[in-house]
């Protein structure tokens, strides 16, 4: 009877060959950049119950939102952290309401905005996580606007960089190569691998100076764009 399988010696081992024609199957992919679900968020189920002061409004220049409550008196404390945790909504009217409430928050907010600063890292990490395109685009461009909404604000996101830079880390070199084509992306400021280059650059040039060594420490294949 023969053997299906051939025996080879080697320093003292036995070693079976594969049967004819079978395939090595290698590991399987490590889903870095697989779309994770998100879970449902606070900020839907507060706006689905009416319990925030806004409303769409609609003029020439499209959609915005009209606010009930005067900035200078909004619990930032409150009303911040909800609609940040909104950053991980892709269906209308949430994703639009989440994101244009977040820009006007932090245009009005000023001082405000600082003591709020750490009830915001988990919001931004979760959106980060989802690894969703265009969660993770507007989530970028939040995080640039943030670190301009106040003053010192850069520097007290450096002790979270650690939370919120491994998926900067992964996702880093992701641009598209169209060759001589037109990436109409950028044009939109949707390229992921841009946008966090960009984001890096503001940490590093608003974060003081312990955000370069920390940015490092967490994507070493950083560039400072302040040291020559």
């Amino acid at each position: 009877m023969s053997k299906k399988k051939s025996e080879l010696k080697a320093d003292g081992f036995t070693v079976k060959a594969a049967m004819k024609n079978s395939a090595v199957v290698g590991p399987p992919a490590a889903g870095a950049f697989k779309e994770r679900p998100s879970k449902p968020t606070n900020f839907r189920r507060y706006y689905e119950r009416g319990e925030f002061p806004i409303a769409l409004s609609h003029d020439n220049k499209g959609n915005s939102i009209t606010w009930k409550v005067d900035f200078e008196k909004m619990d930032y404390h409150h009303y911040l952290p909800l609609f940040f945790d909104g950053l991980c909504e892709t269906a209308h009217p949430y994703e639009f309401f989440a994101r244009q409430g977040i820009h006007d928050l932090l245009d009005h907010g000023g001082p405000q905005i600082l003591p709020v600063i750490p009830q915001l890292i988990m919001p931004i990490k979760n959106a980060l996580n989802t690894r969703n395109h265009q969660v993770m685009c507007t989530t970028l461009k939040v995080l640039q606007h943030l670190v301009l909404s106040a003053d010192r604000v850069g520097e007290a996101l450096v002790p979270y960089f650690r939370q919120i830079l491994p998926v900067f880390n992964i996702f880093k070199n992701k641009n598209k190569n169209l060759g001589d084509g037109i990436d109409y992306s950028q044009r939109k400021r949707e390229n992921i691998g841009d946008l966090i280059e960009e984001t890096l650059q503001m940490f590093e040039r608003y974060g003081g100076p312990n955000a370069f060594i920390n940015i490092k420490y967490m994507i070493p294949t950083y560039e400072s764009c302040m040291i020559n």
